[in-house]
């Protein structure tokens, strides 16, 4: 869980410098792998359209509420469980602030959450392409939640809001990228995409902000 079963590659001398620059500054990165597919899709679907403090809450709400205490004299709650989960109304969904479309995708996996859970036998690229045969899971919160029950590091986040600019910053300088840019990029690295990421943003390297901020919707108080 911690990483101590990874082992990262050697990278060649023809990395790029900013890549060589973070490995000099964070090391070779050790991926954790939690093999618990299911707990980890369901805040990766929370993640959806909105900002990681936003999800990070309403995770936390959703296992407070709904989940139940985890052993030990500690105030904590586990995710709450399939069934569970499948029970919960669509207005106490709207309550902590999820909508019906994040709700529906919730339940959907909570349905299938036997078949999610089986994932944890195959590799990530085949974890990644089971689990978008899903409703509601598309190719981002698939990546999301298999790069952390997995380990794998090539699970790219593709359309994520941040990542791309991140790596069109530290390895071709300009402060926004597209998908498709970030795909062409990181080609060389194919089979690693996901860790030089997180090499990448471990060493300090994000895109400059500018630009009105985004709009944040509490739907609870819709």
């Amino acid at each position: 869980m911690a990483g101590h079963g990874d082992s990262p590659p050697t990278m060649t001398a023809t990395t790029h410098p900013a890549l060589q620059r973070a490995l000099r500054d964070v090391g070779h990165l050790h991926l954790p792998r939690t093999e618990s597919p299911y707990h980890e899709l369901l805040p990766a679907i929370l993640g959806q359209r909105i900002t990681a403090a936003q999800a990070l809450a309403q995770w936390a709400a959703l296992c407070r509420c709904f989940g139940e205490p985890a052993p030990g004299n500690l105030d904590l709650h586990l995710p709450p469980s399939p069934g569970r989960l499948r029970a919960i109304s669509s207005w106490e969904f709207h309550r902590l602030g999820i909508e019906q479309q994040r709700a529906r995708t919730l339940q959907t996996a909570a349905r299938y959450a036997a078949h999610i859970e089986r994932t944890r036998d195959l590799t990530g690229e085949e974890a990644r392409a089971s689990l978008m045969k899903l409703p509601g899971i598309g190719v981002w919160t698939a990546a999301v939640a298999v790069g952390v029950s997995h380990g794998d590091p090539d699970a790219l986040p593709i359309g994520d809001f941040h990542v791309k600019n991140t790596v069109a910053w530290a390895l071709t300088g300009v402060p926004r990228g597209t998908d498709d840019e970030m795909i062409a990029t990181l080609a060389p690295y194919a089979g690693q995409r996901w860790r030089v990421v997180r090499t990448l943003e471990r060493a300090g390297n994000a895109a400059p902000k500018f630009g009105p901020r985004r709009r944040l919707i509490d739907v609870a108080r819709l």
